[in-house]
């Protein structure tokens, strides 16, 4: 007879694969309206209901994190995540030794409720990174641009449009809701929550300066482009040094007994026949 935690942990898959389905389901939703509009105001339902009791912080993540979900979306994900998390505990609770299924079982639903947090935060992170490590380039672009007659909202939708990066296409953007008429200033709002990177409330400060006033930010781009490269610097140099006890640590553990080794096996030959 097939025991219960088998068919527990082909529940928790298939309640994972239809998370999945779910996430799938907010980026395709507008393609959707137009072929079912039942389901898609069931989801706008259920995502109502559940984006009214979001955390005030969760929209701020969704945007730093640079995802195309919603609110409502998240908390559906956070909510389906809560059983699935409980159905994998269920299933890998009689292979654990001891108490721990049972503390598997208490721990798993509300680490599965905040996963999609800490998904949301790593990802912030990253794109952070990523942004600190182009921002000394795009700025240079952009004073480049600004010196070259452009308009700064002129200047962020070609920078935008011809570098590669994340940060670029945040710039971009940002010149894209202006052309399309969002207001400047709320525009910049936005640009300041999806670039959670070091540097930004500064350019930000610019470019508003520059709308408002019509001063031209070329001189204020490149001491923030110098002020970028300073802090990538200030980074790497902090990487090298935490990297140099790693090394140390790879010498003395693996290296030197190594060499070790090779000595004694050249060593044993020479003691064996004169020990003869």
């Amino acid at each position: 007879m097939i025991g219960s935690w088998p068919l527990a942990g082909l529940a928790g898959v298939l309640l994972a694969a239809g998370i999945v389905e779910l996430a799938a389901a907010g980026r395709a939703a507008r393609a959707r309206r137009r072929r079912s509009p039942r389901v898609a105001a069931a989801l706008q339902a259920l995502g109502r209901g559940l984006g009214g009791r979001a955390p005030a912080a969760l929209a701020a993540r969704i945007e730093a994190a640079g995802v195309g979900l919603g609110v409502g979306e998240v908390m559906a994900l956070k909510a389906a995540a809560v059983p699935a998390a409980a159905l994998a505990a269920l299933a890998v609770e009689p292979l654990a030794p001891g108490r721990l299924g049972t503390a598997l079982v208490v721990l798993a639903p509300a680490a599965g409720f905040v996963v999609p947090d800490v998904w949301l935060r790593a990802r912030a992170g990253t794109r952070a990174r990523a942004m600190e490590a182009e921002q000394a380039d795009v700025l240079d672009l952009l004073r480049v641009a600004v010196g070259a007659g452009l308009s700064p909202w002129r200047a962020l939708g070609e920078v935008g449009r011809r570098h590669p990066g994340v940060l670029a296409r945040e710039l971009g953007a940002a010149a894209r809701r202006v052309s399309l008429g969002v207001p400047a200033d709320e525009a910049l709002t936005i640009l300041e929550r999806r670039a959670p990177a070091a540097g930004m409330p500064a350019l930000v400060a610019t470019l508003r300066r520059a709308d408002r006033f019509g001063a031209s930010p070329g001189r204020a781009l490149g001491a923030l482009a110098a002020e970028a490269r300073s802090r990538e610097a200030a980074r790497l140099a902090e990487r090298a040094a935490r990297a140099a006890p790693k090394i140390q640590l790879v010498v003395a553990l693996l290296l030197v007994p190594s060499v070790l080794l090779l000595v004694a096996a050249a060593l044993v030959p020479a003691l064996g026949s004169a020990g003869g």
